[in-house]
């Protein structure tokens, strides 16, 4: 995937269709693939407004929403990481919101491989390099993973 503008504006490109880590729009807003992949799968599952910055500022129906397609962004990530990816473990689920101003949730495959010192730690502890090297940014090898995370939303309608 190519850095374009739709970085500075994620929420804003997906409603135009220009936002090219789009998997699938599903009811409260988009699923997409993470800009890095040093843990494959990882998936981030952006609102569909771009004003709401909290889970608290929907109406009960709007988190009800997001939630449900948060797990369904999970379940989606479990599946097709179990088929695709060697040595899956599970699926951590987070809303964090301490740097994009937006509503948003993560989704973080973590695998039987990762290194001792990291696995049972939240993610956001490993080495701030596995966050910008080349060799974990999203890209053509990952296409595969992508889609079958794709299909795996799909099976999960309704």
């Amino acid at each position: 995937m190519t850095v374009g503008a739709w970085r500075d504006d994620r929420i804003g490109s997906a409603l135009r269709g220009e936002n090219p880590a789009v998997m699938r729009r599903l009811d409260s807003g988009f699923a997409v693939i993470g800009d890095v992949q040093f843990l494959p799968g990882y998936s981030v599952l952006l609102t569909g407004d771009p004003a709401v910055q909290r889970l608290s500022e929907l109406p009960r129906s709007g988190r009800l929403a997001f939630l449900a397609d948060m797990d369904r962004l999970g379940e989606a990530v479990e599946r097709a990481c179990r088929r695709v990816e060697s040595g899956f473990r599970r699926a951590n689920l987070e809303i964090l919101g301490n740097t994009d101003g937006f509503l948003h949730a993560h989704v973080w495959p973590r695998y039987d491989w990762e290194p001792e010192e990291f696995v049972r730690l939240p993610v956001w502890l490993y080495p701030r390099a596995r966050w910008s090297e080349e060799r974990y940014a999203l890209g053509p090898r990952h296409y595969p993973l992508r889609e079958a995370i794709g299909e795996e939303l799909d099976r999960l309608v309704g």
